[in-house]
């Protein structure tokens, strides 16, 4: 692919004083909450920012916060040091850094719980069990956070920052004096006027200027709007305070919307910045009628926001939410917006900007919006990546030649199988794969018929592995069983299994009829249909054609039973899960994804039993026995196993002492999810 496709993206900019080499930015989103000694910046954090200036991004920023507990911070002047040691790294590869200036608010623990207003439990915006604690901040304080903050301002320049972002999105501390859903004071930071409203962060522009220079940059990140929130931030007001902040003295803006969902209990999130979940599992009925676009399930749903802003300010404007470069491209030529947010997409792929620049698009891993990386942070974990297993261990899992060159047999190409031969092979060693089936993908073709294209994309995750296997030198056997004759003939020094798990089937009464379709039997019967006709097709053809009844029953609530309700009522379907254990959901991420999906299949009618333990199945449907020890019968014209995999050391025995060196991977091993799987592999592959 010619790089001139990308030649607006490529192309420089300039924030402020400051040049940017290209419009492709990572903004300063946290890569998680390891240990970290008194607030200093450890290496974790500075080598995970230093890689996207060594893979081509123009601009990367860094997140700072006051906040115990929070992270690094720049509170005194011993922490200068090493972060102006991590910004050298950085401006070594050309890029430019800004340092994010935010404080969490009313997330914060109790006591220090605190936003522009305390609001009773039916005031709150959001669910929240700590929320309601929030106490309003005095002007003192506030007074106090902005002299804070300028000096924070100040020691970051001298820390080899070249500008600050101020976080005013989301429903932080800033965010909270902009909207009149959490603001209800009455003094000059009150509700009354947006001036006042936006006097807090006006006054903070001011302050990082005096403190830091003039020629020190200065970005807001705002909420363009609050659609689903009653007295939030509207489109109109979005605008009027990007002229106000630019009026203060801001150097750019970054336009971001945050949409509220409403859920039911204090565990679930009610909002969100990522169009692909506030558009998950379908969009809402009042998203229709927002200025969101919602034509492409979430990608640039927030970008008519952010060009309205465009048109009433003379400064550069940051687009954001689930862009990629061909759309920033598109944008950034039409004069939409200035400069492409392309966080998670660099999180896949570190090297997402330079294989932009080198015309190398097909070899770009893919993000495909699993939020794996938003739920393990947010859970007060590193993050991780479903397909890059080196983010947030960048120096520990830096790829380094092996030592001694080996013959290397991986059986079996699903994603553990894949990654584990990818890297492998880029170390030096001569890999073989092996692969029964005339396909590869292993149960990643299943889980895209299953979930469909219009978020997650996991056959972009094979179409990836696919090529990267073939351009590192691995020789693919498709068609090949790993019988004990075969894998010996190729004299390996190492073999690594990695063929997926075994099915479950429930060891009840009435599995031989007609009306029950196992998990075993759907994967066979997809098998003989992939080979027809490949898995991009199926995954269509079961839009429109599922051979189930009217009345479905799932055995299995965990994330297979609860995606696999997903796509039956999508179809039209009656559908009950039925769960032997007290939870629904396991294995689905707790932040969005799980409360959002529970939510909507209660909304689409989905009868969701846990504690109920499959008895049989008969004529009329499922016999179960529910947790106070009764019996029901659950009518069924089709009853679906979605169960999770068993370890399957099948291959064990057969290839006992094949090799000196054996490695049992993936499902066959622990049974789990892609990032599990990506991550074996590549952890195996770099012990080889």
């Amino acid at each position: 692919m010619s790089k001139n496709r990308y030649r607006h993206l490529l192309a420089p900019g300039c924030i402020g004083r400051t040049p940017i080499k290209n419009r492709m930015v990572r903004m300063a989103a946290h890569p998680g909450f390891p240990d970290y000694e008194d607030g200093f910046l450890q290496p974790f954090y500075s080598d995970f920012w230093v890689s996207f200036a060594k893979g081509g991004a123009g601009l990367i920023g860094c997140g700072v916060s006051p906040a115990p507990g929070v992270g690094w911070s720049l509170d005194i002047d011993e922490q200068i040091p090493r972060v102006l040691e991590m910004n050298k790294r950085i401006h070594e590869y050309g890029a430019a850094t800004f340092v994010q200036i935010f404080h969490v608010g009313p997330w914060m623990p109790p006591p220090l719980t605190v936003a522009a207003s305390s609001l009773s439990l039916d005031e709150i915006p959001v669910t929240g069990q700590n929320f309601p604690d929030a106490r309003p901040m005095p002007v003192s304080e506030i007074k106090e956070l902005i002299r804070h903050f300028g000096r924070v301002a100040e020691r970051a320049r001298r820390a080899g920052f070249d500008m600050a972002e101020i976080n005013a999105g989301c429903n932080h501390l800033f965010g909270t004096f902009l909207s009149r859903a959490w603001n209800k004071r009455e003094d000059e930071y009150g509700y009354a006027s947006l001036e006042d409203r936006s006097r807090f962060i006006v006054e903070l522009i001011g302050e990082i200027k005096r403190q830091a220079g003039d020629d020190f940059g200065v970005i807001v990140l705002a909420n363009a709007a609050e659609p689903g929130l009653e007295n939030g931030i509207t489109a109109e007001e979005g605008r009027e305070f990007a002229k106000i902040f630019e009026a203060a003295g801001a150097d750019a803006l970054h336009s971001r919307v945050e949409m509220y969902l409403m859920r039911r209990t204090p565990a679930d999130s009610d909002c969100t910045h990522f169009p692909d979940m506030a558009l998950y599992p379908e969009v809402p009925e009042f998203a229709k009628l927002c200025e969101a676009d919602t034509g492409r399930h979430g990608v640039g749903a927030w970008i008519p926001y952010a060009a309205a802003i465009k048109e009433v300010v003379g400064i550069p404007v940051i687009g954001t939410g689930r862009l990629d470069a061909a759309l920033g491209e598109e944008l950034v030529r039409k004069g939409v917006i200035d400069f492409v947010n392309l966080n998670r997409r660099m999180i896949a792929d570190h090297e997402y900007a330079n294989k932009i620049a080198e015309g190398r698009e097909d070899d770009i891993a893919p993000c495909t919006a699993c939020m794996t990386c938003f739920s393990n942070v947010e859970s007060g974990g590193r993050i991780k990546c479903r397909i890059n297993a080196t983010a947030g261990r960048e120096r520990e899992y830096e790829l380094r030649p092996a030592v001694t060159k080996k013959r290397v047999v991986v059986v079996g190409s699903g994603p553990a199988g894949m990654e584990a031969a990818r890297v492998a092979a880029l170390r030096g060693h001569a890999v073989t794969l092996l692969e029964k089936e005339p396909f590869l993908g292993g149960g990643m073709n299943l889980a895209a018929v299953v979930k469909g294209t219009e978020r997650e994309e996991m056959l972009k995750i094979v179409d990836y592995l696919t090529s990267q296997i073939r351009k590192a030198g691995v020789d693919v056997r498709k068609k090949t069983e790993a019988t004990r004759a075969v894998v010996a003939g190729l004299e390996p020094d190492v073999v690594v299994v990695a063929v997926g798990g075994r099915h479950n089937v429930p060891d009840i009464p009435g599995m031989s009829s007609k009306k029950v379709m196992t998990g075993e039997e759907l994967h066979h019967r997809l098998k003989f249909y992939l080979r027809l006709m490949g898995a991009r097709m199926m995954t269509r053809l079961v839009r429109v054609y599922l051979p189930v009844g009217k009345r479905v029953v799932i055995v299995g609530g965990t994330i297979q039973g609860c995606e696999t309700a997903e796509m039956l009522a999508k179809a039209g379907r009656e559908v009950t899960i039925v769960e032997p254990g007290s939870e629904m959901g396991e294995g689905l991420l707790h932040r969005l994804v799980k409360p959002q999906l529970l939510h909507w299949l209660d909304e689409k009618g989905v009868t969701m039993l846990t504690g109920a333990e499959p008895v049989e199945v008969n004529d009329e449907g499922l016999v179960i026995t529910t947790e106070g020890g009764g019996r029901q019968v659950i009518p069924a014209d089709t009853v679906v196993t979605a169960l999770p995999l068993s370890p399957d050391a099948g291959l064990a025995d057969g290839l006992k002492d094949v090799a000196s060196e054996m490695h049992f991977i993936g499902d066959c091993k622990e049974p789990g999810l892609v990032v599990d799987a990506v991550a074996d592999g590549a952890a195996v592959a770099r012990a080889i």
